[in-house]
């Protein structure tokens, strides 16, 4: 069993995976100012809450999109699990074809998302696949059966256009992002919540044919929807996705297999 943390923008996952699967998962907010102390007592408070004993855990592996807190991060986990965490980075064995102009600016949650899609779903199907994470930021990344990643399409998540529109208009409010019963909405905030779940719902659907199209293959490609919003807008899409909350930390198991300290002992 070892110890996952992905650090997005806005929340830090944290779980406790194995071969089998997630057997934890927990979010805290993402917060610049915490040191690796608060970190560390967040941490042992979770694996508490969940019966898990430190001594258990072998290791640990970390994706983060926000640098500054990455350094935190590590001594935090090496605090409470006594053993250093492998950092998703430049460098880091992936098996990945990057096929990008400067794969060194990819993030971290797109290259574990696009391993973990290519080794469960898309490998075994002979297909090539399209992540869509839907977190602070709705992306889409793709990768082709023969394992590249041929890049993707980044766009403001839902959160962040809800709170664009209430904070620069003087007469919407902040809403609660369900789906109403109808999409012709009766008033301002069925109105608001017909945009914000099926106009993702149905960009999400116009992405997935527009790359579909590009890309120009004889058999449609698999599309893996994850992130936190991803189980409020899949029911929505006219496309065929599959949902799958915990892409992001089954790709961590993956690459944590590929990179922990006794297999590079071993290919030396």
């Amino acid at each position: 069993m070892i110890l996952a943390l992905d650090a997005g923008n806005t929340n830090i996952c944290v779980g406790c995976i194995d071969e089998n699967g997630p057997l934890m998962t927990a979010r805290v907010a993402t917060d610049r100012m915490k040191t690796e102390d608060e970190y560390a007592v967040i941490l042992g408070s979770i694996l508490q809450m969940n019966r898990i004993r430190p001594e258990e855990i072998t290791g640990a592996i970390i994706s983060s999109v926000v640098p500054p807190i990455n350094r935190m991060l590590m001594l935090a986990a090496e605090m409470v699990i006594g053993k250093t965490p492998i950092l998703i980075r430049p460098g880091i064995r992936t098996g990945l074809k990057l096929m990008v102009d400067n794969p060194d600016a990819l993030g971290s949650d797109r290259i574990v998302d696009t391993v973990a899609a290519y080794h469960l779903y898309g490998k075994a199907a002979g297909k090539t696949a399209i992540v869509v994470d839907m977190g602070t930021m709705t992306t889409l990344s793709v990768v082709s059966k023969n394992q590249e990643f041929l890049g993707g399409i980044i766009c403001p998540g839902i959160r962040i256009s809800q709170r664009a529109l209430a904070q620069n208009t003087s007469q919407l409010p902040s809403i609660s992002l369900e789906a109403p019963a109808h999409a012709i909405g009766k008033n301002t905030v069925e109105c608001m919540k017909s945009g914000a779940i099926f106009a993702t719902a149905a960009t999400v659907d116009g992405l997935i044919r527009r790359i579909s199209r590009e890309l120009g293959e004889d058999e449609p490609p698999l599309v893996i929807l994850t992130g936190g919003m991803s189980k409020r807008i899949a029911p929505y899409c006219r496309e065929k996705v599959i949902v799958d909350s915990d892409l992001l930390l089954k790709g961590l198991w993956i690459l944590y297999q590929k990179n922990a300290p006794a297999k590079r002992r071993q290919e030396r």
